[in-house]
């Protein structure tokens, strides 16, 4: 499972960037065969101001079916993270079991 890092705004330093490797291959390493990307993107809302401003945007592709998004808001980046990663863990589960249950979700465009 490849995790593509994206940030605006924030410093990604070596500790930040193994906590969301750690909080992600402990959180979602059970869906290593249904997943083989999840995009990660942080962000301060707020920059020097401080406040609940640190985002934790993410995105996990899946083939067949609508991405599953995750957006998570909180003081520091490590909380916005755990926590994100812990709802889409929840959300990744409920739709794979959807999917083996009833078959994949079609996915439709706009442009139909």
């Amino acid at each position: 499972m490849k995790i593509d890092i994206r940030s605006q705004g924030v410093v990604v330093s070596d500790d930040l960037r193994e906590h969301i490797e750690r909080c992600v291959s402990f959180g979602l390493d059970w869906a290593e065969h249904d997943v083989d990307r999840i995009v990660v993107s942080l962000s301060d809302i707020n920059g020097p101001r401080g406040g609940n401003d640190k985002r934790c945007h993410l995105r996990i592709p899946l083939s067949r079916m609508r991405d599953v998004v995750i957006e998570e808001v909180a003081c520091d980046l490590q909380a916005a993270i755990a926590h994100a990663v812990d709802r889409a863990a929840g959300s990744l589960e409920r739709r794979l079991s959807r999917q083996r249950e009833f078959g994949p979700t079609p996915v439709y465009s706009a442009e139909e």
